[in-house]
């Protein structure tokens, strides 16, 4: 036996027009709210790789003048170029406008940073004669605005 159906309709439920633009509307926003939070930590992840950059160019200056004696071996002043640099006193004012090794090779990849290194007489250390101790301040600055200083001691002895 067949059960009939009297006058009304099988109907099958679907997503009315509203439905669908609240889903998208709600769909559209978080999606916004999700690259807007990714966008915000991938500058910030930029910033911290450009301040490590900065922060290891400075330690690699820093060590390269502290390595050299305050008196000049040689007697000679001043010296030709970065390669024969060979006391604390000829990094004094040194400007380089992209980082360079320390032959004065400039390295391509480290173009958007200045490094400029201040060398002066320092009495901060007790006991040591400020003629024999130099402050050395090693200043990286990328294009970006930050700004990284770092500062040593060297003496005579």
């Amino acid at each position: 036996m067949q059960q009939q159906r009297t006058g009304s309709r099988h109907s099958s439920r679907g997503v009315t027009l509203v439905e669908l633009v609240v889903a998208i509307t709600i769909v559209a926003i978080a999606a916004t709210t999700v690259m807007g939070a990714m966008s915000a930590i991938s500058s910030r992840s930029a910033d911290a790789m450009v301040q490590q950059q900065a922060a290891t160019i400075a330690q690699a200056y820093l060590e390269e003048v502290l390595q050299r004696p305050v008196t000049d071996p040689d007697g000679v002043e001043p010296e030709s170029g970065r390669g024969q640099l060979d006391d604390v006193d000829d990094y004094a004012g040194l400007v380089d406008a992209g980082a360079r090794d320390q032959f004065g090779n400039a390295l391509a990849s480290l173009s958007l940073y200045t490094v400029a290194v201040a060398v002066a007489q320092s009495s901060a250390l007790a006991g040591v004669p400020a003629t024999a101790t130099r402050r050395v301040d090693v200043t990286v600055t990328h294009s970006s605005g930050v700004v990284v200083r770092l500062s040593g001691y060297r003496t005579a002895y």
